[in-house]
């Protein structure tokens, strides 16, 4: 027995060195090994850990007396190595093993991870995957050295994690706290928050959900209350701008009481007779409360035996947070119930029945196309009425877009199913690429055939009253000339062009990796060539592995620093070349406090040999564009010394500069300016969580000590902000409908919307802003002006054309397809797994093979989740049958049946010609073979029916 055991752990002692870390095991070992032989483990350790547990386990095969084992596989558990304490117990090593593309791939990512995280905004999701002495060990880190060694030390971390869900939970976090370049190179199934979905139902399951969910009864739970900053709301009739009570005054009358003012009332109006209707009114009017309005009205006017269902949906989490709590606050203490979800991978299941026994259901609306698609909720037909805030996004294949696509196959189809009443919410319904007045009107139509309108609804009566209310402000154009020369950027040209160079040195086929040419430093376009970069990077494929893994770990290094230094062209062109370099300055600080590896340290010293001259620089490269704000605020405040001022700009880093500019420029540090910004833009570090926005808009609302607050475009559409009499768009410029959001900020009396910008280009295309809002408001006019019939029957045609479209895509979409016979392999250790011909599509998403030997071809266990889904039932996980491999291919289940049906995915395949070419696709839809569509005849004797 002692010495089968020694056996056995001698064969796994690759696991348990790659993964254990002896110092936080020996205290529980210490009956078993010697007080000197302890010591002498932990002072191996210094020189790492995997020597460390290499000598740890040569102590342990040294020991003769019965119960170290068990004593061992204790001293793992009671440490928190459950993952390695669980794979010795069953002499089952898969799980571990499965981790080995995850740990190689982020080696290969290092300099990109440890360069664009925070380790403490982290760490509260490892939790469960490291040991309490690891979380110690790497705030200690960040505390004493910065952010790029604590980082180094959470990658270490990861890289000898023993729990197979840590490379999910990675994901989660980077997701959540919005490290996206990381993202970009970690996970290339993450396209975009918006488009993000499973792929196939035969994924693993079980990831933790991201969806909130609140619910009011007659007996509501007084803390479940949302927590967003109220809008306020103009009910009145009597009420000025300077005393409008506050929504939560409100919800505790009767929802009878709510009284709408009369152009709200207008606003409402085709609603309320049941219309499909876009409502169309400016920022500040209380669209929101308009909404209210109908769905409260929609609920009671039901028929007898019939109860409504309605959904309130908001592309934006901020916004989402907004509207969820004033429908909470409004029908607290009614008979209706209100639930809302947001995130973007959710368990739709749970999901599809809590919408089911709900009355209201607040959404994003990715959460409600998940859930379409995969079958928990099965028709748009189970709501009574569907709203769309920010409804001017209906366009191409925005969320909101597809699930109208549900409603038109629903209403232009013969299921005989009740579509819902449509409401949709806008300042904007924009004028696309118009160049006219005919072709913005046919934009116009095309948006309410989108959303299946048959009313436009503006306020016409009651405009008088609307103007007393919604303050439209005065838009100014300022137009500057910037720096005439610029040496800044002219010596980081030179650094990254010496960058560049080395790269080519170790891979002189860099260019060759991305399409993206003629690229120029300190643009954007030099940023997607980055990204486009890495990501071909990351699939590149050598001979050598070794060399492979170095070339790819030193490209993002290289790529990474010019990265850095292209966002630092950009805030030199914006702000003061002292924030530039100041940002540039602090990553290298970042960069040596960590492993500050041989490349790093190349490139430091090709930064630090042009510091001298850059600091010379920094420190009489004035922007005058600058001056011009610091004009604009001294005026404004001298003239009003209340002014409340948001200035808008685009990227976050500029948001940080302009923050440090103004509490270091004397005549405006009476502002004390503070910062809003959202949790998912461009490549800097910094977020902020929905509580500390909600918090930095209450501060805005109620501090009279800060008068400006700092904005990205999170505040741009939607969220509430309280009234402002300036309103400032540095180098800040969109469509015509980020212009009409962003001007209806200003809401207080005479107030003011100033672009400023150095710009020509951007200067011109917000003067055609101007234009296109009168294109727009025409073309809305000719629309409301249209006979109602010949409308209807224009909107008929493009819905039916569109759909036309939409099948005709969905039977040619996709690359062409051959159909030539491939063969399937194991991407792992490249086994035959089966052949193309035998690949059979069951409901459009999931992918099966009726080959009946292909069952010998993989092992099976049961699935630790075993749910179903469009009526399959999931039993097993399968794996490949090499038992040096044991890759997981998917699941195994019951359909229609009959039992052992596999659903495998195509990303634990490569796909091999003929001719012997192998190549890589992570999803079904990049395909390039022909696949034939389940059928039962098909299925052999081997799937045998279940009893």
């Amino acid at each position: 027995m002692m010495d089968e055991v020694k056996q056995f752990l001698r064969v796994s002692r690759v696991y348990i060195e790659k993964i254990l870390r002896p110092s936080y095991v020996t205290a529980y070992m210490m009956t078993w090994l010697k007080e000197d032989v302890i010591e002498q483990i932990k002072h191996k350790e210094q020189e790492g850990p995997t020597v460390a547990s290499t000598l740890f386990v040569d102590k342990l095969l040294e020991l003769q007396d019965e119960g170290w084992y068990q004593a061992f596989i204790d001293a793992l558990r009671a440490s928190g190595y459950t993952g390695l304490c669980d794979a010795l117990e069953k002499r089952d090593f898969r799980d571990i093993e499965c981790l080995e593309g995850d740990r190689r791939h982020l080696s290969i990512i290092y300099s990109t991870v440890k360069s664009n995280i925070k380790p403490d905004e982290l760490v509260p999701y490892f939790t469960q995957c490291f040991l309490h002495g690891e979380l110690e060990a790497i705030k200690q880190e960040t505390v004493q050295k910065g952010d790029c060694a604590g980082a180094e030390k959470l990658i270490d971390c990861l890289l000898r994690s023993d729990k197979k869900q840590w490379p999910k939970i990675f994901t989660i976090a980077l997701e959540e706290k919005n490290f996206t370049p990381v993202l970009e190179v970690w996970s290339e199934n993450k396209d975009s928050e918006c488009k993000k979905e499973t792929e196939s139902s035969c994924e693993e399951e079980g990831e933790q959900s991201t969806f909130t969910m609140f619910q009011y009864s007659e007996e509501a739970d007084s803390q479940n209350h949302c927590l967003s900053a109220a809008p306020e709301l103009r009910l009145n009739h009597d009420s000025s701008v300077a005393n409008v009570p506050q929504l939560t005054g409100y919800f505790h009358q009767s929802t009878s009481e709510l009284k709408l003012r009369n152009y709200q009332e207008e606003l409402a109006q085709p609603a309320h007779q049941g219309k499909n209707t876009i409502i169309c009114a400016p920022t500040g009017s209380g669209k929101t409360i308009v909404a209210l309005s109908i769905c409260d009205r929609h609920l009671k006017s039901m028929p007898a035996g019939q109860k409504g269902k309605v959904v309130f949906l908001a592309t934006k989490v901020p916004v989402y947070e907004q509207q969820k709590d004033i429908f909470c606050k409004y029908f607290e203490g009614s008979d209706y119930s209100v639930v809302g979800f947001c995130g973007e991978s959710p368990e739709n299941v749970l999901i599809g029945m809590v919408l089911e026994s709900s009355d209201i259901i607040i959404l994003t609306p990715q959460i409600l196309v998940n859930c379409l698609k995969e079958g928990s909720v099965p028709s748009l037909s189970i709501f009574t009425l569907m709203i769309f805030d920010e409804c001017h996004n209906t366009i191409g294949s925005h969320p909101y877009n597809v699930l109208m696509f549900h409603y038109l196959d629903m209403k232009l189809g013969s299921t005989g199913e009740k579509c819902p009443q449509i409401i949709g919410l806008t300042a904007s319904v924009g004028t696309g690429k118009a160049k006219n007045e005919d072709e913005a009107t046919q934009y116009v139509r095309k948006l309410c055939a989108s959303l299946d309108i048959e009313v436009i609804s503006t306020v016409k009566k009651n405009v008088e009253e609307l103007e007393k209310i919604v303050y439209k402000p005065e838009k100014l154009i300022r137009e500057l000339t910037p720096r005439k020369t610029d040496l800044f950027i002219n010596v980081m040209s030179e650094i990254m062009s010496e960058t560049e160079k080395m790269a080519r040195n170790i891979f002189p086929q860099l260019d060759s990796l991305s399409n993206i040419q003629n690229r120029s430093f300190g643009t954007q376009k030099y940023e997607q060539w980055i990204i486009d970069t890495q990501r071909k990077c990351r699939i590149l494929q050598m001979e050598n592995k070794m060399e492979e893994s170095r070339i790819c770990q030193e490209l993002f290094t290289y790529t990474e620093h010019l990265r850095k230094y292209n966002d630092s062209i950009m805030i030199n062109d914006d702000a003061r070349t002292k924030d530039a370099l100041d940002y540039l300055k602090n990553f290298f600080e970042n960069v040596k406090n960590g492993s500050y590896n041989q490349i790093e340290q190349q490139v430091t010293k090709v930064f630090e040999a042009k510091l001298p001259i850059l600091e010379d620089i920094s420190s009489n490269n004035l922007n005058p564009k600058l001056d011009d704000v610091e004009f604009i605020l001294i005026e404004a405040y001298h003239e009003n010394p209340q002014t409340r001022t948001l200035l808008f700009v685009k990227t976050r880093a500029l948001v940080s500069a302009l923050k440090n500019w103004i509490e270091e420029t004397p005549n405006l540090r009476f502002l004390k300016p503070d910062i809003l910004i959202g949790r998912n833009k461009k490549h800097d570090n910094i977020g902020m969580t929905l509580p500390s926005q909600k918090g930095a808009l209450e501060s805005f609302k109620t501090n009279s000590e800060s008068k400006l607050l700092i904005s990205t475009s999170v505040a741009d559409e939607g969220i509430d902000i309280p009234a402002c009499n300036l309103v400032i768009l540095y180098e800040y410029v969109g469509n015509v409908t980020k212009m009409i959001q962003v001007r209806g900020r200003g809401r207080a009396k005479d107030s003011k919307c100033i672009l400023v910008t150095g710009k020509r280009d951007e200067a011109e295309k917000e003067k055609m802003n101007l234009l296109h809002e009168k294109l727009m408001t025409t073309a809305v006019e000719n629309v409301q002006n249209q006979n109602k019939q010949d409308l209807q029957n224009m909107i008929m045609q493009i819905q039916k054309s569109e759909k036309t479209q939409r099948d005709l895509k969905k039977i040619i979409k996709g690359p062409k397809l051959t159909e030539e016979n491939k063969r399937l392999l194991c991407w792992k250790c490249k086994r035959f797994a089966c052949n193309t011909d035998d690949i059979r599509v069951i409901e459009e998403a999931h992918h099966t093979v009726i080959d009946s030997t292909f069952k010998e071809r993989y092992i099976t266990e049961p699935h630790k989740k075993p749910r179903g889904f469009s009526g399959y039932t999931k039993k097993f996980k399968i794996f490949c049958n090499n038992p040096q491999c044991k890759e997981d291919w998917g699941i195994s289940g019951i359909y229609k049946h009959f039992q052992d049906i596999p659903l495998i995915k195509i990303d634990k395949f490569v796909v091999e010609s003929k001719n012997g070419k192998q190549e890589y696709v992570n999803k079904w839809n990049k395909v390039n073979f022909r696949m034939k569509d389940f059928a039962l005849e098909e299925i052999s004797e081997s799937f045998s029916a279940s009893t």
